[in-house]
């Protein structure tokens, strides 16, 4: 069970105030390691050069939206595996499935609290200690 503080994190949200309350969120949790970027092509880079444990990300971006983000990271042999939580403002159904059906490991809908996004990170990390 890692400790938050262990966890590096990629935060990407075309939203500044969005990364920003993010970003506060998870320091409040007890992250110390908290990246961002406002689009996912600019995210793929940075994380396949300085690999994080977690990406939590927008579905709704220009350019590359959150799916095609996901299936990036999901088909890169170096970083594929790593924990991906898809922070949206619809609960549509396809959406959802087609992020389960991509490997997703957990869904946010905002807006969220964030006691709720703590809840989605230790489903996949275990107990936040």
């Amino acid at each position: 069970m890692p400790a938050a503080a262990a966890i590096k994190v990629m935060v990407v949200d075309d939203q500044t105030s969005m990364r920003a309350m993010i970003r506060r969120a998870l320091q409040d949790l007890g992250f110390k390691d908290v990246r961002d970027k406002p689009g996912a092509q600019e995210a793929l880079s940075a994380i396949k050069s300085d690999r994080v444990h977690l990406v939590i990300s927008d579905f709704n971006m220009p350019e590359m939206d959150g799916l095609q983000f996901l299936e990036a990271v999901r088909n890169d042999p170096v970083i594929g595996k790593t924990v991906f939580i898809m922070l949206t403002g619809s609960a549509d159904k396809e959406i959802v499935q087609k992020a389960a059906a991509l490997g997703v490991n957990n869904y946010v809908v905002k807006p969220f609290a964030p006691a709720a996004l703590k809840e989605k990170i230790e489903r996949v990390f275990g107990e936040l200690t």
